[in-house]
């Protein structure tokens, strides 16, 4: 059996993968945001995390062959080098782990987890070429050429989120300015909603609900046109740069199919900002949903990286 953690920035979920590759366990956490004490929190909540789980299904750590953990921002080495939205800096998560956790440990940024785990059992699995962007609390990525994951020798890399789309724009946690997640991110549209018409909360399925109940309201159809043309931006151009068969979306994003893709796709088959018109990839969304970072950290140990 393996363990998948996936970090997220409002919440941890975790996993148990039996023999065969199956999800037969899960449960989430969630936690606030402080800042200036989050190594902390996040360490203290996947250990809790861990404890519950093996009491709750009766298992010893000894049975684990190993833990994998996905985790937003950029990593190396088992260390999270950085993770501004969580405001976490050179956080040594593994070599903390295993003080209460004595098996192998691998760490790996959140979006190249789920992506492997798309490209393995996934929405990209038909395809060579192909681009993974996680959407939620920031924009994550990762690209796959020739079926082979791209990854920098020294830190994560495919930084997508922080790729600029508007100059002297929004001030990102990065501490630049016009980030494409500044403006694509889905924490960013739901503030913008919740602000815009009063809302109480920014809760996802709420979210979604207001604008299925009010899909004619012409103020919500523009910040969601907005949103998707800024969306638009970044996409366009990856596919310029990577000429992706494939574009796969996960992260909250992949819950808003006919509220956000249909535009999403709507937009992009006019084809205006494509550099080669003539083979538009595909957009799907992610079939693994919210499992896939837990799925892919548990894949970790395969060397699935290198290949």
């Amino acid at each position: 059996m393996k363990i998948g953690i996936d970090v997220g920035g409002s919440h941890i979920g975790l996993g148990i993968i039996d023999s065969n590759k199956n999800l037969f366990f899960k449960q989430e956490k969630d936690y606030d945001i402080c800042k200036a004490d989050m190594s902390r929190i996040v360490l203290e909540t996947i250990i809790k995390l861990m404890n519950k789980s093996l009491k709750d299904k009766q298992i010893s750590i000894q049975e684990i062959e190993s833990i994998g953990i996905a985790f937003p921002g950029t990593v190396t080495n088992g260390i999270v080098v950085k993770a501004e939205n969580l405001g976490i800096e050179n956080f040594k998560i593994v070599e903390e782990l295993k003080k209460d956790f004595n098996v192998p440990i691998y760490l790996e940024n959140d979006a190249k987890c789920a992506a492997i785990a798309e490209k393995k059992h996934g929405s990209l699995k038909k395809y060579d070429d192909a681009i993974f962007l996680i959407i939620g609390t920031g924009v994550g990525g990762a690209a796959f050429l020739n079926g082979k994951l791209l990854k920098p020798k020294r830190y994560s890399g495919f930084e997508v989120g922080h790729m600029v789309i508007q100059k002297d724009g929004k001030e990102c946690n990065c501490g630049r300015k016009g980030c494409f997640e500044t403006y694509a991110s889905m924490k960013r549209l739901k503030e913008k909603i919740k602000t815009e018409f009063n809302l109480e909360s920014t809760d996802g399925k709420q979210i979604r609900q207001f604008i299925i109940e009010n899909k004619d309201n012409s103020i919500l159809n523009k910040i969601l046109d907005d949103y998707i043309d800024y969306l638009y931006i970044g996409i366009t151009n990856l596919i310029n740069i990577f000429e992706p068969e494939a574009i796969s979306i996960g992260g909250s994003f992949a819950y808003y199919k006919e509220e956000l893709l249909k535009r999403l796709e709507n937009k992009l088959y006019e084809k205006e900002e494509l550099y080669n018109k003539e083979n538009t990839p595909k957009i799907v969304l992610a079939e693994l949903k919210n499992d896939a970072g837990i799925i892919g950290s548990t894949m970790l140990d395969n060397k699935i990286l290198d290949k």
